[in-house]
């Protein structure tokens, strides 16, 4: 704990109040990397890039993950296989060798662009194009569902048959019965989910860094908050300041944090505590 986690984020802390390049000793400089940050309109532009990514693809990817848990939910033949079929991108998909196809699948004139042409759509190069670009990452996170799948299902098979059977006696339909009983009972799940997939979209590095070979592009439409820290602090060798956007990113997503859990105590349900567990 203190060699590897608490030492190094103390470091870390001290070097974001000094102007450091790796070779050199620091040199104390106060809070002039925490102004300059706020003063850096890519830094801006990396923000807001990274807010976007979590606000498409934290929603698409759980909807996907727990769609496909109800359907796997149910007893047919081959259950094992559709379930590690489905589970094996959330072990491949941060890999740089998935980036590399991602990127050549996207590209202009691949795959993905000659198969919406047959149906009238011309978008060209996905990952050549800055309002597409960030889509075509957005589409790589959804992909790997794959973990977030594998917990609503543990939590869907702890719903009890008896209040879907009871639901059916009152004349309730599907969606009733999802929105009624299946939704409340995995809340606690579904919290737990979107509380960590968030953070996980928060930290995306890999693919964006492949997909946009290093550089955020085209024109910073995937300059995600830890490649703009990676740049900063590995090629311009401002370790100050890289130090500094990471405590920045730690009380952002901190503060997210902080307000999932305020606002789980008026949709999460916790067995026994009724409405709004605490």
């Amino acid at each position: 704990m203190l060699l590897l986690t608490l030492g190094p984020m103390l470091a870390s802390l001290y070097l974001s109040f000094t102007e450091y390049d790796l070779f050199n000793a620091p040199r104390w400089t106060g809070f002039d990397n925490y102004r300059a940050m706020f003063e850096d309109p890519r830094w801006a532009t990396s923000v807001g890039v990274t807010l976007q990514y979590v606000l498409i693809a934290t929603p698409l990817k759980l909807a996907a993950a727990l769609g496909v848990a109800l359907l796997l939910a149910r007893p047919r033949r081959g259950l094992g296989f559709y379930r590690s079929a489905f589970y094996a991108p959330s072990l491949i998909g941060a890999s740089v060798s998935i980036g590399i196809v991602w990127r050549a699948i996207f590209q202009d004139e691949a795959v993905v662009d000659r198969s919406l042409r047959l149906f009238g759509a011309d978008i060209g190069g996905w990952v050549g194009d800055p309002d597409w670009a960030i889509y075509t990452l957005v589409a790589l996170a959804v992909w790997q569902f794959g973990a977030p799948m594998v917990i609503f299902l543990a939590g869907l098979k702890q719903v009890p048959r008896e209040l879907y059977e009871a639901a059916e006696v009152d004349g309730a339909g599907a969606w009733r019965r999802f929105r009624s009983v299946t939704l409340p009972l995995i809340s606690p799940v579904l919290f737990f989910n979107l509380l960590l997939e968030t953070i996980h979209s928060f930290q995306v590095f890999t693919s964006a860094y492949v997909v946009s070979n290093g550089r955020g592009g085209p024109a910073d439409s995937t300059l995600f908050y830890t490649l703009y820290l990676y740049e900063k602090g590995f090629r311009e060798f401002r370790m100050g300041y890289a130090s500094a956007m990471a405590w920045m990113l730690m009380l952002g997503v901190g503060l997210v944090t902080f307000v999932l859990f305020r606002t789980q105590r008026g949709w999460v349900h916790y067995e026994g505590e009724g409405a709004g567990g605490r």
